[in-house]
């Protein structure tokens, strides 16, 4: 009997609880179960079960396999919060403030080992090859996005293409493996499976741009972070990227200014900002840009031969997140 999405997600929690990643030193593997009893949407993995969904009416026996991918985007986690320096993880300490950096490193690299064993231990033998070979090209990926990311910080200018790639490697890969895990253990085909991962990738790409967008127009309450980081930090988002290449005259201007100071009210640097993206409805685009990968995201899976009820909870999830965001 296929399962809700609050029953998956029970369930995969349940699962995660049970987890033992080793004892000695402790050191070592308290780090791994802090982290992951942190909770979160746990996106990743319901999404392979969903998948799997679409083909079989029992989900139970994907779960332990589904659990890879959680484990994985901890450990991703885990390294990215010592390179941005980032002292909170959902509210609470990240790892190497609650620790330190080399234990969060140690731990980290522990944790993809764990990945690779959940993978081996509950993928079925004769399909371990194809996903073991697809999992290292997605961590690569996600490697080389993060990479990206940084470079782009040293840069003057970044493209529209550029960062687009950017957020499909550091983001979206994660969630279209994770979907086509999913389609790869339930057995469907070649075809379903390659637009499996053609949905996560737009979908994915479409929440990192909604993200984007947050950043600067949520409101802060609902937002868990303090809205307009991105202007204070001069990142490269999708919104910086396309003022910088559409500003002209006095908005190109100020928009230069501001991303000179380094002495400034953050408070006054946000809404002068926010004031030229007004200007050059940056807001607008990039509510098109992400709306036409979520439109691509819903093509992909309007194409796919699941059973139709489960097409729609896939459907209704993808729309309540969505939703829900912003």
């Amino acid at each position: 009997m296929n399962k809700s999405i609050q029953q998956i997600i029970e369930r995969i929690n349940q699962q995660i609880g049970q987890l033992n990643y080793g004892d000695n030193p402790k050191e070592l593997y308290d780090p791994i179960a802090y982290i992951m009893d942190l909770g979160g949407k746990r996106m990743r993995p319901l999404l392979t079960v969903l998948a799997y969904q679409l083909y079989n009416s029992s989900s139970d026996e994907v779960m332990d396999a589904a659990l890879a991918v959680e484990i994985f985007h901890n450990f991703t986690l885990m390294h990215d919060d010592i390179m941005d320096e980032a002292p909170l993880r959902r509210g609470k300490a990240t790892v190497h403030e609650k620790w330190n950096a080399p234990v969060a490193i140690l731990s980290g690299d522990v944790m993809l080992v764990r990945a690779y064993d959940q993978l081996i231990d509950f993928c079925p033998a004769e399909k371990l090859p194809l996903i073991l070979k697809k999992f290292n090209r997605c961590a690569e990926e996600v490697c080389e996005g993060q990479q990206h990311d940084m470079n782009f910080e040293q840069r003057e200018t970044v493209g529209e293409e550029e960062y687009i790639s950017m957020i499909r490697q550091k983001t979206a890969v994660l969630l279209a493996f994770s979907l086509e895990l999913g389609g790869i253990l339930a057995d469907t085909t070649a075809e379903d499976q390659q637009k499996l991962y053609e949905m996560g990738i737009n979908i994915g790409i479409g929440f990192q741009l909604m993200d984007d967008l947050l950043d600067v127009y949520a409101d802060q309450d609902k937002f868990g972070k303090q809205v307009g980081g991105d202007i204070i930090s001069n990142k490269k988002t999708y919104l910086l990227i396309k003022a910088k290449e559409l500003a002209k005259a006095e908005d190109k201007k100020q928009l230069e200014h501001w991303l000179a100071l380094e002495d400034f009210d953050k408070a006054e640097k946000v809404a002068a900002v926010k004031e030229i993206y007004s200007h050059l409805k940056i807001k607008e685009l990039a509510e098109a840009k992400m709306n036409q990968y979520f439109q691509k995201g819903f093509e992909n899976l309007n194409a796919i031969k699941g059973d139709a009820s489960q097409k729609e909870l896939l459907s209704d999830f993808f729309q309540y997140l969505i939703k829900r965001e912003q």
